[in-house]
């Protein structure tokens, strides 16, 4: 990839965007904000990232409102291009909402909102997101849960579409155990994924766990 620069989207209410700003400068990169209220033009970034938060409040829906803003625009652009992008925890919820990946967030199972570690398994054979190992990787969320009719799940699965399942326990009553799917508009490039769980929380080993950086790594393709 010629560029260097990756997207990262901020909404009122976003809270992990520093995180990630820091977790890519730790690969070498450089994050650019992109502002909720802007569109951008989609061949300045190599890779675009919606952090986690509470966009909008979670006003309506976690995610509703944002998917309706003016750069979700430029990213659904950029999805049709074949751009890498990654939504995390409130950023895979923005992406379900833009109907850029199937399936919705609902209310965790228990209703309460749960901050813990969790250990992760992939399981897409696709070589884009496929990694080798289970990750180590912290989740706080209230509506983590991922849900999908029965007829779509099937349709996920024979797409190969089910990126990463929590692999020792279902902490929030996902359906299949699934914290992360991937999906593309043409249902073939598969560039998008989106995942509860968050990497740019388990960067180095002061933090509990260095996994997040293989898996950042991997989707920045650095």
């Amino acid at each position: 990839m010629s560029t260097q620069k990756v997207g990262v989207t901020r909404f009122l209410g976003t809270n992990c965007d520093r995180d990630i700003w820091k977790a890519c400068e730790n690969l070498g990169l450089t994050p650019e904000w992109l502002w909720h209220e802007d569109q951008f033009n989609i061949e300045d970034y190599r890779a675009l990232i919606i952090p986690g938060g509470f966009s909008y409040g979670d006003y309506l829906r976690c995610g509703a409102l944002a998917a309706k803003s003016a750069v979700m625009k430029s990213v659904t652009e950029a999805a049709k291009k074949g751009v890498p992008i990654l939504g995390i925890c409130n950023g895979f919820q923005i992406l379900c909402e833009t109907k850029l990946l199937p399936g919705v967030l609902l209310r965790n199972e228990g209703l309460k909102f749960i901050d813990d570690w969790v250990e992760l398994k992939a399981s897409t054979q696709n070589k884009n997101w496929n990694f080798p190992k289970t990750l180590k990787m912290p989740i706080a969320h209230g509506e983590g849960r991922y849900f999908i009719d029965s007829e779509s799940l099937k349709k996920l699965q024979d797409r190969d579409q089910i990126w990463v399942t929590y692999a020792s326990s279902n902490p929030n009553g996902s359906v299949q155990d699934i914290a992360g799917v991937i999906g593309s508009v043409d249902d073939k490039t598969m560039n998008i994924g989106g995942l509860m769980p968050h990497p740019e929380r388990a960067m180095k080993d002061w933090m509990g766990s260095t996994d997040g950086q293989t898996l950042l790594a991997q989707f920045l393709q650095v």
